[in-house]
């Protein structure tokens, strides 16, 4: 994959020109346009490009993504294995160890000819035919383990100046009748938590919510949408943006120290991508959107063979049902996995 230019694709823009990769998000704060993919256990890549232009994700080029089959894919926990963590979270709730936690599960799949010709770029324009949202992007730096393509529908972090806006979901359904009072209970919830985060690092006084509960309509699926904005401290950058803010609170749980440990406990492996976060930062206009890595597909060729990864939970509170809540992962992943597995059709329209 080493032919392979790296690039990066987020808001109608196209990147290119690789000019520095770092770990330090001080260096969000300096000059340029940077796309930045960070783990969910806090591994940050942070890469500036020369080149920003605006060009759209190019349509699907027949062949050019060859994705696993679809009954190749496997999870780090199965249906009896997610559904006892979901009784083993209820049980920390009742002990008061915590209000709600995000159990989740990633889905892997061997690449075809161990991945030799997957290009994320190419999957990445399926997913912009197959399942449009409104933070998807790709970062491609294959010398760098970073081979990333997201339809996210959540934001994370966006900054303009010195304003900084988070988006967290939580409650989804196939429509909004599905929605219930748990979903509206969970996503208060978070609120509070983002509030908190952000309450950090932004001035006194200056965090508040302008959305609570608003009903957002994507492909298959609805979601409940708040937004929590504020006004950074002086002297306050991406280091204390992280520092405060990640990982995203609607991924983790509540309180969040509690969540992250009964997170640990439960889940078989490492998240990587999924649910942290990616975007860009153009440090030139103090602009920045990164998206909560959730709808995200990411290439792992740290072993003999290329995998496919690609992350689903939910958000697990008392009133949780744990078949409903596994269904929950299901129609999270369900879509997306036709778009990679190639069932994409040439009308345009995703086969599943």
């Amino acid at each position: 994959m080493s032919d392979l230019a790296p690039l990066a694709r987020f808001d109608g823009l196209t990147a290119s020109g690789l000019q520095d990769v770092t770990h330090d998000p001080a260096a969000l704060d300096s000059s340029g346009f940077w796309a930045v993919s960070a783990d969910f256990e806090g591994r940050i890549v942070c890469a500036r490009f020369s080149d920003v232009r605006r060009e759209a994700v190019p349509p699907p080029v027949p062949g050019a993504w060859r994705g696993p089959a679809t009954g190749d894919w496997t999870s780090s926990l199965d249906r009896d294995a997610y559904t006892a963590g979901v009784r083993r979270i209820r049980e920390h709730i009742a002990a008061g160890d915590v209000y709600q936690a995000n159990l989740c599960r990633v889905l892997s799949a061997p690449l075809p000819d161990g991945g030799a010709g997957a290009d994320v770029d190419a999957l990445t324009s399926l997913l912009a035919r197959g399942n449009p949202a409104p933070y998807a992007g790709t970062i491609r730096l294959p010398g760098h383990g970073v081979e990333v393509a997201t339809a996210s529908p959540e934001l994370f972090l966006r900054r303009d100046g010195q304003t900084v806006e988070s988006g967290p979901i939580k409650g989804t359904g196939r429509t909004e009748d599905d929605l219930l009072e748990k979903d509206h209970a969970e996503n208060v919830m978070i609120v509070d938590l983002v509030r908190n985060d952000l309450g950090r690092v932004c001035a006194t006084g200056s965090v508040s919510v302008p959305d609570l509960c608003v009903v957002e309509k994507h492909p298959g699926l609805v979601h409940l949408v708040s937004t929590v904005r504020g006004r950074l401290a002086d002297g306050a950058g991406w280091p204390e943006l992280f520092a405060a803010a990640f990982p995203p609170g609607s991924v983790t749980g509540a309180p969040k120290s509690s969540a992250l440990r009964i997170i640990a406990e439960l889940e078989r492996g490492p998240r990587g991508p999924y649910c942290g976060a990616i975007g860009w930062v153009d440090a030139d206009r103090g602009a920045a959107s990164l998206a909560v890595g959730i709808r995200t597909f990411w290439i792992d060729r740290a072993g003999p063979a290329a995998l496919l990864r690609f992350g689903t939970g939910a958000g697990i509170t008392w009133g949780s049902d744990p078949e409903r809540e596994w269904d929950e992962t299901e129609l999270k992943a369900s879509r997306l996995l036709a778009v990679a597995s190639g069932a994409y059709l040439e009308t345009g329209r995703a086969a599943i």
